[in-house]
């Protein structure tokens, strides 16, 4: 497959390493960085990251791009990619957060590529899809959204409850590490809560989990809310979930969620009493804490599950990728 990454930031940086240590059958034929920050920035950006360390290879700059162990990675800086000749790439990854209209969002198809993945919510977008909850309503849809890191992880999981214990409603907190979207001081945004610190305060706020989930699974519509807090982690966030069902739950929770999810390839599990930084660059989209299970009577239950809100959209990202082009 033949790769644009449009929008170098976490995400985009994210993916590349992903990208980068595929097994050869996996790798793509050719990688195409895009974005507005130019060569320099760009990698040194990705050469030194504060939430996954050092990259463990060389990366030099070259001509028309990098050099990373050997491979060469194309780069340019444009802000319009419709104005670049896209005519040879099999898919657009667009992680810039701008494609929130139709105008941006189709700009990669009017360069010539073939298909467009937005790394996030987008009401421009023709479908949106999660892997594990509704990838196979695929299509050929043109230009997917890959949904939000929080909806990666909770559409899953939600998927498998209602369709083995069918769940009457439920209430979803994302304990949400901080994000650019916040300032570092305290700085005017949309919502004034946003408008705080966010490494030196918990924020309560919102999540597009909550208009997402009803898109995704729309049995679900109506029965289920979301929120969020952001805290001062730099990365790693949690699902914490409560939902009442109406068939009666299994009598050992834990063994029946492992053998519920056994065949998923986006939730896993802990048996340990683990911590945030123990789950950084997961790939999965939620691991489920188990010693946090809790049944309240025969009906309610809770949840608690980890994500690597930044390592596990990307490994998704990727995935979403490969059967858009595969179809």
């Amino acid at each position: 497959m033949h790769l644009l990454i449009n929008g170098f930031g976490r995400i985009g940086r994210t993916v590349l390493r992903q990208l980068l240590a595929l097994p050869a059958d996996r790798k793509p034929k050719s990688i195409w960085l895009n974005d507005i920050a130019g060569l320099e920035t760009a990698l040194y950006l990705f050469k030194y990251d504060s939430v996954f360390g050092p990259y463990p290879g060389s990366v030099e700059a070259s001509a028309d791009g990098f050099v990373i162990n050997g491979q060469r990675v194309s780069f340019t800086s444009e802000p319009d990619i419709s104005i670049l000749d896209l005519s040879q790439i099999d898919l657009v990854m667009e992680c810039t957060g701008k494609a929130q209209t139709r105008e941006i969002a189709e700009r990669g198809l009017k360069s010539g590529a073939r298909q467009v993945l937005i790394s996030g919510p987008s009401l421009a977008a023709n479908r949106t899809l999660v892997l594990g909850a509704n990838a196979d309503n695929l299509g050929d849809e043109k230009i997917v959204s890959n949904a939000s890191c929080t909806t990666n992880a909770l559409a899953p999981l939600l998927k498998g409850l209602d369709d083995r214990l069918e769940i009457e409603h439920g209430h979803m907190t994302t304990i949400h590490c901080y994000t650019g979207s916040q300032p570092m001081v305290d700085a005017p945004r949309g919502a004034l809560e946003r408008s705080r610190a966010g490494a030196v305060s918990m924020v309560p706020t919102t999540t597009s989990a909550a208009r997402l989930i009803a898109e995704i699974l729309p049995n679900l519509n109506g029965r289920m809310t979301a929120s969020a807090v952001r805290v001062p982690t730099i990365s790693v966030s949690a699902v914490d979930l409560t939902v009442t069902v109406k068939k009666e739950l299994p009598t050992n929770i834990n063994s029946w969620l492992q053998g519920t999810y056994s065949k998923s390839k986006v939730v896993g599990f802990t048996h340990d009493p683990v911590v945030s930084t123990d789950m950084r660059a997961r790939p999965e989209s939620l691991i489920i804490a188990l010693p946090e299970t809790m049944q309240s009577g025969r009906h309610q239950l809770r949840l608690f599950g980890w994500y690597d809100n930044e390592w596990g959209f990307s490994a998704r990202m990727i995935e979403m990728a490969e059967k858009m082009i595969t179809r």
